[in-house]
């Protein structure tokens, strides 16, 4: 699975990366030597949330259930976090990420309560936080071309909605065809929740933009447009400092620590003046 544009990591993408990773390591050592249950412990279970062991919700999601199931959630994980990580920040990110993945869970404890012989096995893994990125990916930019490659040799390429709807329908029919071990209701709770998530921010005025990445190229940054959905009536003059700096000067004084803003809180978080004087440097960048 690939994107049609190149994103370079995010530092919460190669955070989440090297946690999963990491603890997978030590999971298969404590494992293997009977060391320790570790999913006893950390997976999500029935039993497990009735004897208040509450943080099986956020440490199931850490645990998986071989190498195979551990590579396709990283291979998520590469292309898809990446992307949501430019428009929420680090923070958003986090909050949807592990959010995704405990709903998702629980909405997979639920099937085992009602229905225990079918649903009734602990939880583990990233793949409902995993197909929530999927889903908010897709209902921020569901036109976004996504190219799969088939049995790892055939390239089909199809819209981000179309690749929603084939892992929804996958998922209700595990739902109501339960022949294996894959918690499909805890895939599709993570679906729900990605899109609801992205479609609250949608309403409650935080807008998600479809960010491009700020490649740098010898000591310059190029810059997309962030003029606000709402316009004021009047034209606000330009900040002076997009008149008055000399270009360097002005990108390492106004523009990095808007840089570093929309790093850390998203690209929601910017106010009209730090709006304007990005608008300001794609202006005098186009310039040079």
């Amino acid at each position: 699975m690939r994107s049609h544009s190149v994103r370079p990591a995010g530092p919460m993408t190669k955070v989440l990366r090297s946690a999963n990773t990491a603890i997978f390591i030590l999971q298969s050592a404590l494992e293997f030597y009977g060391v320790f249950p570790v999913t006893h412990y950390f997976a999500l279970s029935i039993d497990g949330l009735k004897q208040g062991m509450i943080h099986q919700l956020l440490t199931f999601q850490f645990l998986h259930g071989g190498l195979l199931h551990l590579l396709c959630n990283l291979l998520v994980i590469y292309f898809f976090v990446c992307a949501m990580e430019e428009s929420l920040g680090a923070r958003g990110l986090l909050k949807l990420y592990f959010l995704r993945g405990a709903i998702g869970g629980l909405l997979q404890i639920l099937m085992g309560v009602m229905f225990p012989n079918h649903f009734g096995g602990a939880v583990l893994g990233a793949s409902a936080g995993a197909f929530g990125l999927i889903a908010a990916f897709a209902t921020r930019s569901p036109d976004q071309p996504i190219t799969l490659l088939l049995f790892f040799i055939l390239p089909v390429t199809f819209p981000a909605k179309v690749l929603l709807a084939i892992m929804a329908v996958i998922a209700l029919f595990g739902i109501a065809v339960p022949n294996s071990s894959i918690a499909h209701a805890a895939h599709l709770g993570g679906m729900v929740t990605g899109i609801l998530y992205i479609r609250w921010l949608a309403r409650s005025g935080n807008s998600l933009v479809l960010w491009r990445p700020f490649r740098p190229m010898a000591r310059r940054r190029e810059f997309a447009g962030t003029a606000p959905k709402r316009r004021p009536v009047w034209r606000q003059p330009a900040p002076p400092a997009a008149q008055d700096l000399p270009p360097d000067e002005f990108i390492s004084q106004e523009v990095d620590p808007i840089l570093d803003k929309i790093s850390e809180k998203g690209i929601h978080s910017l106010t009209d003046r730090e709006r304007q004087i990005l608008e300001a440097a794609r202006k005098k960048m186009a310039r040079r």
